[in-house]
């Protein structure tokens, strides 16, 4: 008998905690590898390694759950205590607390599009930022000189602004960033298409979009990347995203949205059509205004010719014409007799003058033919007129002493009619 339980007491298997726990986990990753479990977040925590932590109950029971870092940062939506969620992963055990849980690889909200839940998040944190406010929207120009446009330079959307720009104002200049407009990374591409025309001096206004599609597919113009792009820019920004029933994150926080890019180019190009309307109309009812004037004017200056003081004036008016006339007759007659003594007195003037002038250039002739003929006798040609000459070295210096030349030295001999070459002899 003790032989037997001593036997009994020998084959009994003691696990450790540790062992047990780790059977126990492996035999649940096993067994729920991959499943969906559906209910509500509660107790959310994020921690600053971005681990996602949080339980998932309904009404009768609750389980622990994780979501990695690795796995969260995929997720469309941000997680909220609350929300009812669809969660695909597996059930482990975490060892050091024994604690069964859920390891988290995707999740969405249940009811409603991940996409759907993450536009409406984004679009209550912006709001309360201040980047939908319509205090800070800027204009756009009324006559753009140049047009940046941000978008695929593949899509049917550039073709269509394109062609709309050339046919109402094809003296617009367009700037073109191409861009992905959808898959990863597309968000970034746009972004860095807004920055870059900023810092450019000749556009005017950006137009940021593509053409239709579906939420997926749209989905870069509702990152927060190119909101926040839109509202540092110092330009105007007009969103043309897809159709006229979608809206994205870029219309609210662009300065001005279009239904389609269509519609973008014709708002661009609408402001030279309404100059040249008012302008039209300006100058019509200018027009209009001048030729009121003037009836009202003429009515008047009718009115004025029939009234007496009128006609009392013009008759005036003649007797002072005709007064004139008479008065300018007896001038003329008159003129004859004052202008014999005036014309006497203006000729024996001229005769005066011409003698004193020509007595005038005679004295200041003498005085020049006199100034000449002293400079002519000081005058270093007046000497060599009388056979003397000038001797200078080749280098133009005046011989003074032979003394100070060497012998065979060249000279140059200047005469009254010319100059010749010399040579010094010892």
């Amino acid at each position: 008998m003790q032989q037997q339980e001593l036997r009994l007491f020998e084959e009994r298997r003691i696990l450790s905690v540790s062992q047990l726990v780790n059977e126990v986990k492996r035999e649940l990753e096993v067994r729920f590898r991959d499943l969906w479990v559906k209910g509500e977040i509660s107790n959310l925590r994020i921690p600053p390694s971005g681990h996602i932590y949080f339980t998932l109950k309904d009404g009768d029971a609750q389980i622990k759950a994780v979501c990695f870092r690795m796995q969260n940062r995929y997720l469309k939506f941000q997680p909220e205590d609350g929300m009812d969620v669809i969660a695909r992963g597996s059930v482990s055990v975490y060892p050091p607390r024994g604690e069964f849980q859920l390891v988290v690889e995707l999740m969405e909200p249940s009811g409603r599009g991940a996409l759907q839940v993450a536009f409406e998040q984004l679009k209550v944190k912006l709001q309360g930022q201040g980047l939908f406010d319509p205090a800070r929207k800027k204009p756009l120009p009324l006559l753009p000189r140049k047009i940046g446009i941000v978008t695929s330079p593949s899509g049917a959307a550039i073709q269509d602004i394109l062609r709309i720009l050339n046919r109402r104002n094809n003296t617009v200049d367009v700037l073109i960033f191409p861009a992905r407009v959808q898959g990863a990374g597309a968000a970034e591409e746009v972004a860095r298409g807004i920055q870059y025309l900023n810092t450019r001096t000749d556009i005017d206004v950006i137009i940021v979009g593509r053409g239709g599609g579906s939420l997926e597919d749209l989905w870069a113009f509702n990152e927060e990347v190119v909101a926040r792009a839109i509202f540092a820019s110092r330009l105007p920004i007009i969103s043309a995203v897809g159709h006229e029933i979608d809206y994205t994150i870029a219309d609210f926080v662009a300065d001005l949205r279009a239904p389609t890019p269509s519609a973008a180019a014709e708002i661009v190009s609408a402001a030279r059509d309404e100059l040249c309307k008012r302008v039209d109309s300006w100058a019509g009812r200018a027009t209009q205004a001048v030729r009121s004037l003037l009836r009202e004017k003429r009515h008047r200056l009718q009115a004025l010719a029939q009234n007496r003081a009128f006609v009392d004036a013009q008759s005036r008016l003649r007797f002072y014409l005709q007064k004139l006339d008479d008065l300018t007759g007896r001038l003329l007659r008159g003129l004859p007799s004052r202008l014999g003594p005036l014309r006497q007195r203006v000729t024996t003037g001229e005769r005066d003058l011409s003698r004193q002038m020509q007595a005038r250039l005679l004295a200041l002739r003498n005085r020049v033919t006199s100034r000449t003929e002293q400079l002519n006798a000081y005058s270093p040609l007046a000497v060599l007129e009388r056979g003397y000459a000038i001797v200078t070295t080749e280098g133009g210096a005046v011989v003074r002493d032979p003394e100070g030349l060497s012998d065979n030295e060249r000279l140059r001999v200047r005469v009254a009619k010319g100059e010749f070459k010399a040579r010094k002899e010892s």
